[in-house]
């Protein structure tokens, strides 16, 4: 199957979190904080109002509590408006 967002929507698959700290400090599963950094998998066509900015492959940081998450085939993946992304990283 395969996610084909809608307007100005955007789906991201999630950069995987850092295991230990810089100090080297081996963090268990909980206490991993949620990374706001993705790529984008997907792009929506846009809307009238809305220019899509965004490409597949595009590496992104995105707002800490936005999008939708979504689990298909296994994978994790999360749909956001494209205004819920905050910048693309180059």
């Amino acid at each position: 199957m395969k996610l084909v967002p809608l307007g100005d929507r955007v789906v991201l698959k999630q950069v995987e979190a850092e295991e230990t700290t810089k100090s080297g400090i081996v963090l268990p599963g909980a206490a991993k904080e949620k990374p706001q950094q993705a790529e984008v998998v997907a792009v929506g066509p846009g809307t009238e109002e809305v220019k899509m900015e965004v490409a597949v492959g595009d590496a992104v940081i995105y707002s800490k509590y936005a999008g939708t998450e979504v689990k298909l085939d296994g994978e994790e993946y999360i749909v956001v408006k494209q205004n819920d992304i905050l910048a693309i990283v180059k």
